[in-house]
C-alpha cells in the first residue's frame, strides 16, 4: 500500500489549494518458489503444502551434519580399503658364488607372534641343472627349524605354525655345481609372506562356511584388527617387562652407590687415623 498525492482545491478557490494523499494499491512481485526470505518471519507449514526449511541457520546445520557425516564416512571407507589392499612381493637378485660367502646368501628377517599361521611362498626363475643350486633356510632367533629345502626352482610354498614370539629369518643361498659355465650366475627371487589373517585360504572359507564376498573380508579384517589388538597386547607386557627392569637397575645403581660411597668415608676415616698413628710413632706431631 503507498500514497499518492492529490491536488484538490473548492470550486471559486483557485488559491486555496488541499493535497490529498489517496491510496494507490501496488501489485506485489512474484514470490519463487525455491526462495527464502530471510527477513520475513517462519511461516509455519500446512498440510496441502510440503514442508521447507524455515531459516538460514536450520539450512546451515543440516548441510553441516551432511558435510560430517560424508567425511566420516570417506575415512572409515578409506581405512576399510588399507586393510583390505595386500601387499606386493619382495624381488631380489642372488648372485651364485662357489662357496658359502656373503654374495651368494641373502636373508629376509620378520617377526611373529606365538601360535601364528605364517606360509612363505618363494618363486624362484631358472630350473634344476642350469650350474646352480638354490637352498632355502627358514628358522626363528630361539633355533627353531620350520624348512630347509634345497635345489628349489619355480615356486616353492612353505607353511608352518610359529612356536615362539620371536624372529624368524628366511635365508637364500645360491651355489655354484659343477663344471657347468654359467653365462649370468643369477637367480630372481620374488618372495611373499603371509602371517596370521593374509595367511589363511579364504576363498576355501567362504565355500564351506557359504558366506558372502562382504562378509567373508569382513570376516578378514575382523581378524586383522584382532592380530593387532594382540600384538598391541604384547607390546604393553614387554613395555612392563621393560620398565620393571629399569626400576630394578635403577634400585641397584642407588645401592651401589650407597655402598661405594661409604667405603670411600671409611677409606678415607682409615687413612687418617693410620696417618696420625705413623706421625705420632715418628714424634712428628
Amino acid at each position: 500500500m503507498a500514497t499518492v498525492p492529490l491536488l484538490w482545491a473548492p470550486r471559486g478557490k483557485a488559491t486555496d489549494c488541499h493535497f490529498i494523499e489517496a491510496p494507490v494499491e501496488r501489485a506485489a512481485p512474484p514470490r519463487c518458489a525455491s526462495c527464502i526470505d530471510l527477513n520475513s518471519p517462519p511461516t509455519t507449514p500446512t498440510s496441502s503444502s510440503p514442508s521447507l526449511p524455515t531459516t538460514a541457520h536450520s539450512i546451515y546445520s543440516d548441510t553441516q551434519t551432511m558435510v560430517h557425516a560424508r567425511s566420516v564416512l570417506q575415512n572409515v571407507c578409506s581405512a576399510l580399503l588399507l586393510l583390505a589392499v595386500g601387499t606386493e612381493a619382495l624381488k631380489f637378485d642372488i648372485q651364485a658364488g662357489s662357496g658359502h660367502d656373503s654374495l651368494s646368501r641373502r636373508c629376509i628377517r620378520n617377526f611373529v607372534a606365538k601360535d601364528m599361521l605364517v606360509v612363505v611362498t618363494a618363486i624362484v626363475d631358472g630350473y634344476k641343472g642350469d650350474g646352480m643350486q638354490l637352498n632355502m633356510h627358514i628358522m626363528d632367533a630361539a633355533g627353531n627349524e620350520y624348512g630347509k629345502p634345497k635345489d628349489i626352482a619355480g615356486e616353492q610354498r612353505t607353511v608352518f605354525t610359529s612356536h615362539a614370539d620371536a624372529a624368524f629369518d628366511v635365508c637364500f643361498e645360491n651355489i655354484l655345481t659343477g663344471n657347468k659355465y654359467v653365462q649370468n650366475p643369477n637367480r630372481h627371487v620374488e618372495l611373499d609372506i603371509d602371517i596370521g589373517a593374509d595367511a589363511k585360504d579364504w576363498a576355501a572359507v567362504q565355500a564351506s562356511e557359504k558366506l558372502k564376498p562382504v562378509e567373508t573380508e569382513l570376516r578378514r579384517i575382523e581378524e586383522m584388527v584382532g592380530e593387532i589388538v594382540s600384538e598391541m597386547d604384547y607390546l604393553r607386557h614387554r613395555e612392563q617387562k621393560l620398565r620393571d627392569t629399569n626400576e630394578s637397575t635403577n634400585n641397584r645403581v642407588k645401592w651401589f652407590g650407597f655402598l661405594t660411597t661409604f667405603l670411600l668415608v671409611g677409606l678415607w676415616a682409615w687413612q687418617i687415623m693410620y696417618l696420625r698413628a705413623y706421625f705420632r710413632s715418628k714424634h712428628l706431631i
